[in-house]
């Protein structure tokens, strides 16, 4: 999603979180829209729904984003365990943020170019 529709800024956020050993270094610093920056807090894991397992949440700095999602509409959809994991710990297609990619879409911003 783009910082300027949020209506808030984006925050730095550790991938791995400086309580389970992350370091402040820019291979462990991304930004992050408050909504995913709040629901992640210090976690690494999710539960993935479909597995019923637990297993590492999305890094966005080692993992490639069409590898783990796709794009339906408006939703995000997870590929992968680690994507619907992430997809549901994440609460990536609440309702808020399908209307602002509807937003973005009419402002030319959606689809996303990868």
């Amino acid at each position: 999603m783009h910082e300027s529709l949020q209506g808030a800024s984006f925050h730095v956020e550790h991938v791995i979180p400086r309580s389970k050993g992350g370091r402040d270094v820019l291979d462990n610093l991304v930004l992050a829209c408050p909504g995913c920056n709040l629901r992640k807090t210090s976690r690494t894991m999710a539960m993935d729904s479909k597995t019923g397992e637990r297993v590492q949440l999305f890094h966005p700095l080692c993992q490639t984003w069409q590898e783990h999602f796709r794009l339906n509409g408006f939703q995000i959809e997870g590929l992968t365990d680690v994507g619907r994991a992430t997809v549901e710990a994440l609460d990536m297609n609440h309702p808020r943020r399908l209307r602002i990619r509807e937003v973005e879409e009419r402002f030319g911003l959606y689809p996303p170019v990868f």
